[in-house]
């Protein structure tokens, strides 16, 4: 029996969490696939390209590109039906439109727009298309709250997609580690999708009938769903969009179609089994180099901890300075903090992560992070790359179980 092939491509792969993600529903289904045709990796002022290496290490070098992807013309991207990426979260502001042309100027190296200029430029226009971005996409820049989000949407909608988004903490769907990001599923207007959207209740494809709502159940408050229209072309609303306004219009769920944005509060619902930060170490497994040395523990407390203080800036001029206290160690049963790209190295820091075994205390090995992502094992243990940029990796990466579970609502609706 031959399968259907959805075919994708890959942008700011990293070390392939989206593709691990959609390979994982690949396994839920006899008669569809994902299949990745192209990749592109590509890190700005490094010389040596190490997730790049990583991601060809795992998956092969076949249709893989390490070249800027700025750069890389339209046409050497293979037509596709899903697009996939965790762009990064950047000024999306515009600064003027080409003339005769539906291109756009935005600032300098702002990847949003690389995205952008592949849909315009493409014929045919992937089906569907499923990013990942800090949920701080939906309320920056603080002088104009939302308006990079409606940038994006608005420009999808010149591009023909329908729009739904949520903000997903993975440990509210018994995940490892509290993650919050934003997912943004589109759907071009030649999808049977975008045609039920349109008949749909917008509320009801929010709270139950939606892809993201079928991934990750939740329920909606409903004194906080309400809708407004996103009006103008993209310069005007780079311009003016919720100027002098002090919050966001977009709430942590939604629906944008034909102009009209519809937007609610959502929480998740979820009662499944839990997984915990003790559930993922490497219990006695620890290499010696992730103990903190006794003389150096009241270094980590003091950075820990609560703090009133004078400081003293390099001027010269003195100011109080406060902050509250962090656990310390982490607590083993509750899912992790967020991790961050500074995790590796031996110096005492806030917001590393530090455990408590009964060697003594130690901070979390490559494994472990890449466990609270949930990747395989020794995923991006690779000869060459320390320790330290195995931890940057996980840092900058998603959670794969996120992925599979929207990857596999978009095979059920295809």
């Amino acid at each position: 029996m031959s399968k259907e092939i959805l075919r994708v491509v890959e942008l700011f792969a990293g070390v392939g969490g989206f593709r691990l993600g959609l390979e994982q529903a690949n396994r839920n289904f006899t008669d569809k696939v994902f299949e990745i045709v192209w990749s592109n990796q590509w890190e700005p002022s490094t010389k040596t390209q190490h997730a790049s290496l990583v991601y060809e290490a795992r998956f092969g070098a076949a249709h893989h590109s390490n070249e800027d992807i700025s750069e890389v013309p339209t046409d050497d991207i293979p037509d596709h039906d899903l697009l996939v990426g965790g762009f990064p979260c950047q000024d999306y502001s515009v600064a003027t439109a080409l003339k005769n042309s539906k291109g756009l100027i935005g600032k300098k190296g702002v990847l949003w727009w690389s995205i952008h200029r592949i849909l315009s430029e493409k014929k045919n226009k992937p089906k569907y298309l499923l990013l990942e971005n800090v949920d701080r996409l939906l309320k920056s820049p603080v002088s104009q709250r939302g308006r990079d989000f409606a940038i994006i949407l608005k420009s999808l909608e010149e591009l023909d997609y329908a729009v739904e988004w949520r903000v997903i903490n993975a440990a509210d769907y018994g995940m490892p580690q509290r993650r919050r990001r934003v997912f943004i599923l589109a759907y071009h207007k030649s999808t049977k999708i975008h045609k039920i959207i349109q008949k749909s209740s917008k509320a009801d494809w929010i709270s139950q009938d939606g892809l993201m709502a079928s991934s990750f159940a939740s329920t909606t408050e409903t004194n906080s769903l309400k809708r407004f229209a996103i009006d103008g072309d993209l310069v005007a609303l780079s311009k003016d969009f919720n100027k002098n306004k002090k919050g966001s219009p977009f709430e942590n769920s939604g629906v944008f179609l034909d102009g009209t944005v519809y937007t609610g509060k959502t929480t998740a619902s979820f009662s499944g089994r839990r997984t915990t930060l003790k559930d993922i170490l490497q219990n006695g497994e620890a290499e010696e180099e992730f103990f903190i040395p006794e003389e150096e523990i009241s270094k980590w407390e003091y950075l820990k901890g609560a703090k009133k203080e004078v400081r003293k800036s390099s001027n010269g001029f003195e100011y109080h300075y406060s902050e509250g206290s962090m656990v310390f160690p982490d607590a083993l049963d509750k899912p992790s903090r967020t991790i961050i790209t500074g995790e590796g190295g031996k110096s005492a820091s806030r917001f590393k992560h530090v455990v408590q075994t009964d060697n003594g205390l130690r901070r979390l090995t490559p494994i472990e992070l890449e466990r609270l992502n949930m990747f395989p094992d020794d995923h991006t243990k690779l000869p060459g790359i320390t320790n330290a940029k195995r931890a940057f990796f996980m840092g900058n990466a998603l959670v794969v179980g996120i992925v599979e579970r929207i990857a596999t609502e978009i095979l059920n609706n295809t």
